[in-house]
């Protein structure tokens, strides 16, 4: 916030998020439910939520959120804009109790990839108070976004190789749109890096990282809390020392598979969510594709499994169902690969113009 304020950013608000942002939808029991502009009776998403609707309802161009296990893709998707997820460190994220924290990350929403680009450029760059600094500032991302498809190579996968339940409606949009990246010359292989233990990086890292910031509070406030947190918390608390060293060798091992997969692809594409808006009365959804959801983890395995490799990842609006609600693409390169990222997402949003359909908004009726 700093860093936007020495810019000469005007900022409007404090907006929507879950309780103590966590899940990827927006309720809580002070300011409510958070829903979607697109269609005013399902979610917006989370914990961003308050942010994309905002700026899908064009009440501003760009906002700032946090993004652990999808929180600015998950909503970017519903609401027909772009989240950004960037490289670790490019823009700082000190954490009070552990200076190596790497899970939770700070990024943009915005309409257009290059309104991202332009919040970048202002908040981007190394800070002291992390052990390691990013190789990146803010004048990396200036300048024009020229991207070209041509010769670039691409691995797709609608369920990251590993079965992960994805609703057929949201494929069905997605689909017929990997003919936009063929055509403008790019090669698009179904291929994945290897996810099969980004579940235990995932959730033994965001355990830990629960437990440290909200352990407190659970102990002094259990009864006040909402019981995903509770949960996540304590599962933090039962870790031993033997997941710790698991999980870490689990994260090496698919750090090797991540560096394997970009020698021979430039992006991997996914869906940003398993499925599409849904009734902002639940918690979250109680199925994906017929496959139960134990925890309120479990529907948003799709950013998840991007969050355990670290690298950058945007969701960028990809179409919509013929109910007109949004879907989106989630396009990760390598590890700071951050500036050829978006120039990649400019232009596949070039070519598609997702951004131009906006929600019909209506005066409620009195």
């Amino acid at each position: 916030m700093a860093r936007l304020r020495a810019a000469g950013v005007v900022t409007t608000g404090k907006t929507n998020v879950p309780e103590f942002a966590a899940g990827s939808h927006t309720f809580n029991e002070v300011f409510g439910t958070t829903t979607n502009p697109y269609a005013p009776a399902l979610s917006a998403g989370g914990s961003s939520g308050g942010v994309a609707a905002v700026i899908a309802a064009g009440v501003q161009p760009l906002g700032d959120g946090s993004d652990m296990g999808g929180s600015l893709r998950i909503p970017a998707s519903f609401c027909n804009v772009v989240g950004f997820r960037p490289s670790y460190g490019v823009i700082p994220l000190p954490s009070p109790n552990n200076a190596w924290a790497w899970l939770g990350r700070t990024g943009p929403m915005a309409r257009e990839i290059s309104d991202i680009a332009l919040f970048m450029s202002a908040v981007a760059g190394p800070s002291p108070l992390l052990p390691t600094p990013a190789p990146l500032d803010g004048s990396a991302f200036e300048g024009r976004l020229d991207g070209d498809f041509r010769g670039v190579r691409i691995g797709w996968s609608p369920d990251f190789g590993i079965g992960i339940p994805v609703e057929p409606a949201v494929l069905e949009v997605l689909q017929p749109q990997l003919r936009v990246f063929e055509e403008a010359g790019a090669m698009v292989e179904e291929a994945a890096p290897d996810f099969s233990e980004a579940d235990l990086v995932f959730q033994t890292t965001r355990a830990i990282d629960f437990a440290a910031m909200l352990g407190p509070l659970v102990r002094e406030h259990r009864d006040m809390i909402k019981p995903e947190v509770v949960w996540n918390v304590e599962l933090g608390w039962s870790l031993t020392a033997e997941d710790l060293i698991e999980a870490t060798a689990a994260r090496t091992r698919l750090e090797a598979s991540v560096r394997e997969f970009f020698g021979r692809y430039d992006l991997f594409l996914s869906p940003a969510a398993q499925v599409l808006p849904f009734d902002a009365t639940l918690r979250y959804p109680e199925s994906v594709a017929g496959t139960e959801t134990r925890t309120y983890l479990d529907w948003m395995r799709s950013a998840c499994m991007i969050s355990a490799t670290g690298l950058p990842v945007l969701a960028v609006p990809a179409g919509f169902t013929p109910d007109g609600l949004p879907v989106g693409f989630q396009l990760a390169a390598n590890h700071y690969r951050d500036v050829g990222l978006l120039r990649y997402a400019k232009a596949f949003e070039d070519r598609t113009r997702c951004v131009d359909v906006r929600p019909e908004l209506r005066r409620p009726s009195s």
